[in-house]
């Protein structure tokens, strides 16, 4: 909840609120509404009152019970209350105009009979009101003003404000106000289809990093502030549209940039001998927290004779422009020292096993003799002092920007890398990361400890990368 509030600005009650809490009352309001000789109880079956109904394009019809009495309305409730019918035998309905030009006004179905037992209130009620009878009425006893739905329920407000004024409800009365929902690229926001992936075991649960969810989001590293700028930027509309995921992930970079201390960590490591540094070498380095603001200080980064780099970061046959670590090829150290590569060891199946590199030992960052450029600039951490930790890379669950599109199975966008696991080598100053805590692995991405993380077993999240690489992808074609 506290998390929550936090998104929300707002603090939430501890206890959930049920419909299923208000049924004495909101019973009490149909007989109410039968008294008026404003509600009816009709023989049609579910077909034959979608008929009389009609459609849009279709006029309605007067159901032949309409013009039942106020008595015999409130014995036939009553009984249906006592369980003397069968399900789907008899319902409640408002009587409004079975003309009327809003199909939702046509004699709305207010109760139905349904003999199964309710996760709240168990066997107690064997009716059961329909949304837009508990909508308003829940609205009432628990005095909301503003009753935030989307875009659909907009033809439901004028049944809304019927109920709400043939009850007799003391003003100031609640009012529904209509906006679009939020569709992102590359997501489903249906609980339902979420449910399908949770049911499916395409993801682990509700608060699955991948999921669309607040659990999710949370869990995943997201913090409140990145969810509020995403909100305020995309703003309330009247208008259905499709928000680019980008636009999300953007707010998030922005607010990770500012909060998120600057750490090291391998996640891909290949091992590194420095030939020119004794056995047993080590040595601090400063490293700044964060590059923009100095007020974070610095921390002591341990350097060794043998260090991890990303297997990324070297290459036999490197490509043009390729600044990184090559064959007789230079590179910067990140806090350190320039090295170059002497000697490629392999294994037995041709595989690299370690590199043996020297170390320019004048060109120490921030040293009166470290002015020497070099183009490519690496990351890296202390063999003998990283900690080894899982490291989550969590990406887009499908493929596709619109996973639906053109009738589709969702299924079958999918995206397979949405989750790969590695073990990652990390500086030991994250050994002592905090659940509240987000971090930048330099070059690489956010990350955030996961909920699962133990002391004896890190366990860390990519909430985002550094950069957009589906934009990148997609600029290729």
């Amino acid at each position: 909840a506290g998390w929550a509030d936090e998104v929300l600005r707002c603090k939430a009650d501890d206890a959930p609120f049920f419909a299923s809490d208000y049924f004495d009352q909101i019973y009490a309001c149909a007989l109410t509404l039968i008294h008026a000789g404003k509600a009816y109880v009709c023989d049609l079956t579910a077909e034959q009152t979608d008929e009389y109904r009609g459609a849009p394009d279709r006029p309605g019809r007067p159901s032949p019970f309409r013009d039942r009495s106020v008595e015999e309305n409130l014995h036939l409730l009553q009984q249906m209350r006592a369980g003397a019918f069968p399900d789907g035998a008899r319902t409640l309905r408002a009587k409004i105009d079975p003309h009327h030009p809003n199909v939702w006004l046509r004699d709305p179905v207010l109760y139905r009979i349904r003999h199964t037992a309710h996760h709240h209130t168990g066997d107690a009620w064997c009716i059961y009101p329909m949304y837009d009878f508990a909508h308003c009425l829940s609205d009432s006893i628990e005095d909301i003003t503003h009753s935030i739905c989307t875009l659909e329920f907009e033809v439901h407000r004028p049944l809304y404000d019927w109920l709400l004024q043939h009850l007799a409800v003391p003003s100031p009365r609640p009012h529904q106000y209509e906006f679009a929902r939020l569709s992102l690229t590359y997501t489903l926001m249906s609980k339902r289809k979420l449910m399908q992936l949770v049911t499916e075991g395409t993801v682990s649960g509700w608060d699955d990093p991948r999921m669309p969810t607040i659990s999710g989001l949370r869990r995943r590293g997201v913090t409140a502030v990145a969810l509020r700028q995403f909100a305020i930027h995309v703003g309330v509309t009247k208008y259905n549209a499709l928000t680019d995921v980008a636009v999300l992930e953007h707010a998030i970079r922005e607010d990770l940039n500012t909060r998120a201390q600057r750490r090291l960590g391998v996640l891909r490591p290949l091992k590194v001998v420095i030939t020119n540094l004794p056995d047993g070498h080590t040595e601090n380095l400063p490293a700044a927290n964060h590059p923009l603001d100095p007020a974070l200080g610095t921390r002591d980064l341990p350097f060794s004779r043998e260090i991890y780099i990303e297997q990324d970061d070297f290459t036999e046959v490197p490509p043009p422009k390729f600044f990184r670590l090559k064959p007789g090829g230079e590179v910067r150290l990140k806090y350190a020292y320039i090295i170059k590569c002497e000697e490629v060891v392999k294994n037995a199946d041709g595989t690299i096993a370690e590199l043996r590199c020297t170390a320019d030992l004048d060109s120490k960052t921030g040293g009166a003799t470290s002015s020497r450029k070099i183009k490519g600039t690496i990351h890296w951490v202390s063999a003998a002092h990283a900690i080894a930790a899982e490291v989550r890379l969590y990406d887009r669950l499908f493929t596709e920007p619109e996973p639906e599109a053109d009738g589709r199975d969702f299924r079958t966008c999918l995206n397979p890398h949405s989750l790969e696991v590695v073990t990652a080598r990390l500086e030991p100053a994250l050994a002592t990361a905090r659940p509240d805590e987000r971090f930048q692995l330099e070059r690489l991405a956010y990350i955030a400890l996961d909920s699962t993380s133990t002391a004896g077993r890190p366990a860390f999240n990519r909430v985002i990368t550094l950069k957009d690489t589906w934009a990148k992808e997609a600029a290729k074609g």
